[in-house]
C-alpha cells in the first residue's frame, strides 16, 4: 500500500469485495462518506487503477455549481457507455435514461459505477441512484456513492440515504482520520515536526499532504488556503494564471474547453501537474482535489474571478456547449444578465423534464430576477412555470405569490382561456398554503371564466377543482355532483388528465359515504393519470385512497397501497405528496400502536399547514395515550391550526383527539363539549367515519347519540354498545389500543385483564390505570401489576425506541439489520436514525455512536 493509502486497507478491501461481487452477478451498494479531505477520492482512484479482472469502473462526479446540472454525473459517462444510454442522456428523457442505465449495467462481466460528491447532486441524479439501488440485487454491478457528512437534515441526499437503507446489500464506509504514526510516516524526510503537523491537521490526509507540499523554512501553514496559495505562488506567472482560470470551473475541464481556456493545453500545465495541483489526462484536466480548487478560488480578488468567469462563459458559448445549467452558473458568477435571461429558462425546463424540480425552481428564479427583459407573454409563462415547480417541491407560499403575479398578467393580456387555467392553478396553490377562502374564490372565477371560453377540457378541470374543494370541506353531495359533470365531459373529450382529476374527487366522495365502488374509481384515476405521466394526480389518487382506508381502519389495504404510492412520489420527487404520505404512515403506525414509529415520522412537524395539523394531531394523541407530558399543549396547537384552516377534515380529527385526552383525564364535561360540535357537523355532512368516532367518544362521555344499526365501522359498534363485536373488529384490523379499549367495556373481569395485558404491552399507561382501578372496584384480587419503571429519560430527549436504535448502531448494524432485530420496517428505522442524528446534533452514524459513548447514553 502506497503512502496515499496509509491505514486504508479495510476500506479498499471492501471496495474490491463489492467489485468482485459485481463480477459474479451479486450487486451491492457502497456508501463511502466522511469529511472533506478524508480520502474518499483516493480510495476510488486506487480501485480504478487496479480493478478486479474483467470489471470496468465508470466514474461520474457531481459539481459544486450554484445550481447543479441535471443528471450531471451520468452525463459524464456518455463517452464510456453504449449508444442507447448515450442517446438517452443527450435527449434528457428521464424514464428512458433510467431504463437505459439499468440495461447498461446489466451487460458485461461486472461494473462499478462511482458517483462522487453526492452532497452536490441534483434531485434527478438522486432519483437515478434510488432507482438503481432498489434494483441492485438484479444487476452485476456495484454502486459506490461518495459524499461528505456535512449537510443539513432536510437536504435531499438525506432522503436518499434513508431509502438506500433498504435491503441487505448496502455497506457503509467511513474512513477515519490518520493516526499520529501515519502522519509521521507521511512526513518522513520532509524535515517537518510530526507532532505539530498532526496537531495542525488533525490527521486529515488531504491537509497533511498540503502541509507537506507547501511548507518551507517559514514553517507549517495555518489553513488550506494558505497551503495552496503557497504552492501556487511558486509557479511561474503564466502557469498561475492558467490554474486560476481552471479553478473557476467546478467540474472536470474537457479537452475541447481546455484548448480554448489554456493555449498549449496540457503542455502549458506541466508545472502545475508536477506541483501536485492538477491531474492532466488526454480527455481533459481536473484539480487533484476539490478543496484545492476551492482554495484557489477563495484566494482570488472578486474582480479577477469575474474576469475568469466571463472567459469560461465565452469559451463555452463559442464551443457550442449544450448544457444550459453550466452556462447559467458561469453567467451568474460573471454577472452577465443577457446570458442569464437567455439560458436560465432553458436550464429550468431541462431540469424539470429530468425531474430535478428544486433545480428547475432555482433557474426560474434566476430568470425572473430580470422581469423587464422578457416580453409579457413569455414573462407570464415563466412566472407560472416557476409557481408550478415551487408547488411541486412543497414551497406553497412561493407558489401562491408567483401565481398571483401570473393571474394579474393574464388579466392584462385578455386571453380568457389562459386566465381560467391560471385561476385554477391559483386555487390549488391557495388551498395548499392554507388559504381556503382565497382558493374557493379563485375556483369560482375559474369556472365562470372557462364556461364560455370554448375549451371543454379546461372547463371540466375547473368544475373538478371546485369538486375537490367541496370534498375537502366534506360537502360530499356537491362534490359528487360537480365531479360527475366533469367526468362526463372528460370521457366525451378523451382527456385522461381531466378524467383522472374528476374520478379522484368522485371516488373519494363515494368512500366518504361508504360506497365501495369508490376504491375502483380511485385506482382508475391513478392509472389514467399515469397513462399521461401526470404524477400529481396519480399521487393524489393514492393519498385519497389511503386516507379513506385509514379512516375506515382497513389498515392492511391502506399499507399495501401506501407502499406503492411512496415509491411513486419518492421516485418523482413530488415532495408535497411525499410529505402527506409520511403523515399517512404516521397515522397507520398510530393505529397499530407503534408509538415511537409514529413520532419519528412527525418530529419535527412539516412546514405545510395541512400536513402540520395532522402531525400535531398524531403527536398529541400518542402523548395522551402514553401519558407523556405535553399532550394537551400539542393538541391545543393542532386545534388552533385546524380552526385557522377551517375544514372539517382537520377540525374533526383534532376534536376526536382532544375529547379522548379529556376522557383519559376523567373530564367528561370537556369531552362532551369538544366532541359535540364537530359530531353535529360530521352528521350534517355525512362524514361517516368521523361521525362514528365522535359518536363513540360522546357515548363514553355520557352523551348518547343515535347510530345507524348497520354501520360496520368498529367505532359505530362501540357507540352502539356492542363492545364484543368491536373488539373482534379491532383485533382483525390490527389496532391493539382500540381492541383493548373495547375489551375494557366488558362486564367480565377476564376481558378487562386481557385488555390490561394489551395496554401494558403497548405502553398505554393512562387507560391501563383506569382498567386497574375498575378491576379493583369490582373486587378482583391479584390485579396484574404494570411495568416496574417509567419510560427512561435522558438530556438529549431520545425516546426508548431511539435509544434501542442507537445501541444497534453501536453494534455496527445496517438499517435493514436493525429493522429485522426490532421487527419494524426499514423505512421506520430510517426515520429513527434521522431523529437520533438530529437530537444529538451530528451528521453521521459514527459520530452518533461516539457521542453516545462519551455521554454514557448506552449505559444500562
Amino acid at each position: 500500500m502506497g503512502r496515499d493509502l496509509l491505514e486504508r486497507d479495510r476500506e479498499l478491501d471492501e471496495l474490491r469485495v463489492a467489485a468482485n461481487d459485481a463480477s459474479m452477478g451479486r450487486g451491492r451498494v457502497v456508501l463511502l462518506h466522511g469529511e472533506a479531505g478524508i480520502g474518499k477520492s483516493t480510495l476510488v482512484n486506487a480501485l480504478r487503477a487496479d480493478p478486479p479482472a474483467g470489471v470496468r469502473v465508470l466514474l461520474g462526479s457531481c459539481d459544486a455549481m450554484s445550481t447543479p446540472r441535471p443528471l450531471g454525473p451520468l452525463r459524464d459517462l456518455e463517452s464510456s457507455v453504449g449508444p442507447r444510454l448515450g442517446e438517452a442522456l443527450r435527449a434528457g428523457e428521464r424514464e428512458e435514461i433510467f431504463a437505459a442505465l439499468r440495461d447498461e449495467l446489466s451487460d458485461g462481466t461486472g461494473t462499478v459505477l462511482v458517483v462522487e460528491d453526492a452532497h452536490w447532486a441534483d434531485e434527478a441524479t438522486l432519483d437515478a441512484l434510488r432507482f438503481l439501488a432498489r434494483r441492485i440485487d438484479e444487476l452485476p454491478a456495484a454502486l459506490v456513492v461518495t459524499y461528505r457528512d456535512e449537510f443539513e437534515r432536510d437536504h435531499p441526499l438525506g432522503r436518499l440515504l434513508g431509502d438506500l437503507g433498504h435491503g441487505d446489500r448496502v455497506g457503509r464506509l467511513a474512513p477515519d482520520r490518520l493516526s499520529s504514526d501515519a502522519v509521521g510516516a507521511l512526513i518522513a524526510g520532509s524535515g517537518l515536526d510530526a507532532e505539530r503537523v498532526f496537531a495542525t491537521t488533525g490527521g486529515n490526509p488531504y491537509f497533511v499532504r498540503e502541509v507537506i507540499a507547501s511548507a518551507d523554512e517559514s514553517g507549517v501553514p495555518q489553513t488550506v488556503v494558505d497551503a495552496v496559495t503557497g504552492r501556487l505562488r511558486r509557479l511561474d506567472p503564466q502557469t498561475q494564471e492558467h490554474v486560476e482560470q481552471l479553478a473557476v470551473v467546478p467540474s472536470a475541464v474537457d479537452a475541447k474547453l481546455l484548448a480554448r481556456l489554456v493555449p498549449g493545453s496540457a503542455g502549458a500545465l506541466r508545472a502545475a501537474e508536477e506541483g501536485g495541483l492538477l491531474d492532466v489526462r488526454p480527455e481533459g484536466v481536473r484539480f487533484r482535489h476539490e478543496l484545492t480548487r476551492r482554495a484557489v478560488v477563495d484566494g482570488l480578488p472578486a474582480s479577477r474571478r469575474i474576469e475568469l468567469e466571463r472567459a469560461v462563459l465565452a469559451a463555452l458559448l463559442e464551443s457550442g456547449a449544450a448544457d444550459p445549467a453550466r452556462l447559467v452558473h458561469h453567467a451568474g458568477a460573471a454577472g452577465d444578465v443577457d446570458a442569464i435571461v437567455e439560458w436560465a429558462p432553458r436550464a429550468a425546463r431541462d431540469a424539470a423534464a429530468s425531474g430535478a424540480h428544486r433545480q428547475a425552481a432555482a433557474h426560474y428564479a434566476a430568470a425572473l430576477a430580470h422581469p423587464d427583459r422578457y416580453a409579457a407573454a413569455e414573462l407570464v409563462e415563466l412566472t407560472e412555470e416557476f409557481a408550478i415547480e415551487s408547488y411541486t417541491i412543497g414551497a406553497a407560499s412561493a407558489a401562491v405569490d408567483a401565481q398571483q403575479r401570473a393571474v394579474a398578467m393574464r388579466r392584462e393580456l385578455g386571453d380568457a382561456r389562459r386566465l381560467g387555467a391560471s385561476l385554477r392553478w391559483l386555487s390549488r396553490f391557495d388551498w395548499f398554503d392554507g388559504h381556503r377562502a382565497d382558493a374557493e374564490a379563485a375556483a369560482r372565477e375559474a369556472s365562470a371564466v372557462l364556461s364560455g371560453a370554448g375549451d371543454p377540457s379546461l372547463h371540466a378541470m375547473a368544475l373538478s377543482n371546485e369538486a375537490q374543494l367541496a370534498l375537502l370541506a366534506h360537502d360530499t353531495p356537491r362534490a359528487l355532483d360537480l365531479a360527475a359533470g366533469a367526468i362526463v365531459i372528460s370521457r366525451e373529450t378523451g382527456d385522461r388528465r381531466v378524467l383522472s382529476h374528476a374520478l379522484n374527487n368522485h371516488g373519494t366522495g363515494l368512500l366518504f359515504i361508504g360506497r365501495e365502488e369508490g376504491v375502483d374509481e380511485l385506482l382508475e384515476a391513478a392509472e389514467a393519470a399515469l397513462s399521461v405521466d401526470d404524477i400529481e394526480d396519480a399521487a393524489r389518487a393514492f393519498v385519497n385512497l389511503v386516507w379513506a382506508l385509514l379512516d375506515q381502519y382497513r389498515l392492511a389495504e391502506a399499507e399495501r397501497h401506501l407502499s406503492r404510492a411512496l415509491e411513486l412520489t419518492e421516485r418523482s420527487e413530488f415532495i408535497g405528496f411525499a410529505t402527506y404520505q409520511r403523515m399517512e404512515q404516521a397515522r397507520l403506525d398510530l393505529a397499530r400502536a407503534r408509538w415511537d414509529d409514529a413520532l419519528a415520522l412527525v418530529d419535527p412537524p412539516p412546514g405545510m399547514p395541512h400536513a402540520r395539523c395532522v402531525a400535531l394531531t398524531v403527536a398529541g394523541t400518542v402523548a395522551a395515550r402514553r401519558g407523556d407530558d405535553g399532550a394537551d399543549e400539542t393538541l391545543d396547537a393542532a386545534h388552533r391550526l385546524a380552526v385557522e384552516l377551517g375544514e372539517l377534515q382537520r377540525r374533526g380529527p383534532v376534536a376526536a383527539a382532544r375529547a379522548e385526552a379529556a376522557l383519559l383525564r376523567g373530564d367528561l364535561e370537556a369531552a362532551r363539549a369538544i366532541a359535540r360540535v364537530e359530531f353535529d357537523e360530521a352528521d350534517r355532512r355525512e362524514a361517516r367515519a368521523l361521525r362514528a368516532e365522535l359518536a363513540y367518544l360522546l357515548r363514553r362521555a355520557g352523551d348518547e347519540v343515535e347510530v345507524e344499526v348497520d354501520d360496520p365501522h368498529p367505532f359505530s359498534m362501540q357507540a352502539r354498545g356492542d363492545w364484543r363485536a368491536a373488539a373482534e373488529a379491532w383485533r382483525t384490523a390490527g389496532a391493539p389500543y382500540h381492541e383493548a379499549s373495547a375489551l375494557a367495556e366488558s362486564p367480565d373481569p377476564a376481558d378487562l385483564v386481557e385488555a390490561l395485558a394489551i395496554l401494558d404491552r403497548i405502553g398505554a399507561a393512562p387507560l391501563a390505570r383506569r382498567v386497574r382501578s375498575e378491576l379493583r372496584d369490582r373486587g378482583v384480587r391479584s390485579v396484574p401489576r404494570g411495568p416496574s419503571s417509567v419510560t427512561r429519560r435522558n438530556p438529549e430527549g431520545l425516546t426508548d425506541r431511539q435509544l434501542d436504535v442507537l445501541r444497534l448502531l453501536a453494534e455496527g448494524l445496517t438499517n435493514a439489520e436493525i429493522a429485522d432485530r426490532l421487527v419494524v420496517s426499514v423505512r421506520t428505522v430510517d426515520s429513527h436514525v434521522a431523529a437520533v442524528l438530529a437530537k444529538l446534533g451530528v451528521a453521521s452514524r459514527q459520530d452518533a455512536v461516539r457521542i453516545a459513548h462519551e455521554r454514557e447514553l448506552l449505559a444500562d
